[in-house]
């Protein structure tokens, strides 16, 4: 999935969009998608100027747009004004190694259970095939008032 259809699945733009391809896509299971990590994102000038490191939010952040993009699909939905997918949990997280500009930040997301709008999933991202981060980590789509 190249990114103009990545843009029909996920309202984040730039420069918050985190998720430059999906490589991989098995409805209602799991995807495989990608960031590539430069200098040039917006939060290496004060993160840190001297050790560009990308921050361990953005990172959980990107897992969750690779999630978000897993159950847009799987639903057969796309994104509308009428509702918003919030990001409603974080467990377990842990981050392994960091994250610096050249790298490609691959993203795994797994689904592990959709109860009533709440959807968990298993996620872990890597660079090198060594674990950067890792989570669990549960969204909700709820109407937007």
């Amino acid at each position: 999935m190249e990114i103009k259809e990545i843009l029909e699945h996920l309202p984040h733009r730039y420069p918050f969009l985190l998720v430059d391809r999906v490589v991989d896509f098995t409805p209602g299971e799991k995807i495989h998608a990608y960031k590539n990590v430069t200098i040039n994102e917006p939060f290496f000038v004060g993160h840190f100027p001297h050790h560009p490191v990308m921050p361990g939010v953005l990172i959980m952040e990107a897992l969750a747009q690779a999630a978000g993009i897993l159950s847009f699909k799987t639903m057969g939905a796309k994104p509308d004004n009428d509702s918003v997918f919030y990001f409603v949990g974080i467990d377990g997280a842990r981050f392994k190694r960091p994250v610096s500009a050249g790298d490609r930040l691959d993203l795994h997301v797994e689904i592990v259970r959709n109860m009533r709008g709440i959807w968990k999933y298993r996620a872990v991202a890597r660079v090198d095939g060594q674990v950067a981060a890792e989570a669990e980590l549960m969204c909700a789509q709820r109407a937007v008032a």
